[in-house]
């Protein structure tokens, strides 16, 4: 029998798809322009505030005060967001269903704007599935920190040794693992069956 006895799911880029790059392509057309923007505008930094739970008019006012030219392509950031999550890897979703009906204990951590978790619920009814859900907008903290593991252990009762954590981020694992989780790091569904068989579960 595993010694594993609770699964922690990642959502983006493990579960559902997650590219900026899908509704900018159209936004701004050109390459290099784009590069730019995502390099120096609205910035992996600057979004992920979001993810520690700054409200989405106190972020682009912030980067419009920065970029005034840019007003209309920094609000299409959260207009837009609907299109960055164009689907469901639908192999990865089989695989949590699978666990799941097989009576593991499955919850998800994931850094994520509240407001935007809230849509991809909606639009994604296999987010409701798990026991629940720490979202890094909903408590203000972010992975890789180790308070955000550390309260979705608590608020879940998990035994962190006995706790496996799924994420497609080096640096998101290896902060699993300074928290006493085991982790894997997602690179596709086939990986992660092996991975989990490595560990005793069949999924």
């Amino acid at each position: 029998m595993s010694e594993i006895r609770h699964i922690v799911f990642d959502i983006g880029k493990v579960l559902v798809h997650y590219d900026p790059e899908i509704p900018f392509s159209r936004i701004i057309p050109d390459e290099a322009e784009r590069r730019w923007f995502f390099q120096n505008v609205c910035t992996h930094e600057w979004n992920l505030e979001q993810d520690r739970g700054r409200g989405w008019p106190e972020a682009e006012a912030a980067l419009i005060a920065l970029h005034p030219d840019h007003e209309e392509n920094i609000r299409a950031f959260r207009r837009h967001w609907h299109e960055m999550v164009s689907h469901a890897y639908d192999d990865s979703v089989a695989v949590l269903e699978s666990l799941i009906d097989a009576g593991h204990d499955v919850t998800m951590l994931t850094n994520f704007a509240a407001d935007t978790f809230a849509e991809a619920r909606k639009r994604f009814p296999f987010l409701n599935r798990p026991r629940g859900v720490t979202v890094s907008g909903e408590v203000g903290l972010i992975k890789p920190d180790r308070a955000i593991y550390d309260l979705h252990a608590g608020t879940f009762g998990l035994e962190p040794s006995g706790t496996l954590f799924i994420d497609d981020s080096a640096p998101n694992v290896a902060g699993a693992e300074a928290a006493g989780w085991r982790a894997v790091q997602f690179v596709n569904a086939g990986k992660l069956r092996e991975d989990l068989r490595r560990f005793g579960i069949a999924a």
